[in-house]
């Protein structure tokens, strides 16, 4: 069985913050930018729940992920 793989980085290199301190680009706040390295699959699953819905509060067209 081959080891999982933890779940990527929403990252898309368009790196910029609004006045909220949220990226323009992965729509994560400052802080979750800066303890991603650090989280758990769960975490950074919860993280990527709240981009998408930050996302479609600005918006933005995002994917969904599986």
């Amino acid at each position: 069985m081959e080891p999982r793989r933890p779940v990527a980085s929403p990252c898309v290199h368009v790196c910029a913050l609004d006045e909220q301190d949220i990226c323009i680009g992965c729509q994560r706040s400052m802080d979750e930018i800066t303890r991603w390295g650090r989280m758990d699959d769960a975490e950074r699953l919860r993280v990527l729940a709240r981009c998408i819905e930050r996302g479609k509060a600005q918006g933005l067209f995002l994917i969904e992920p599986d």
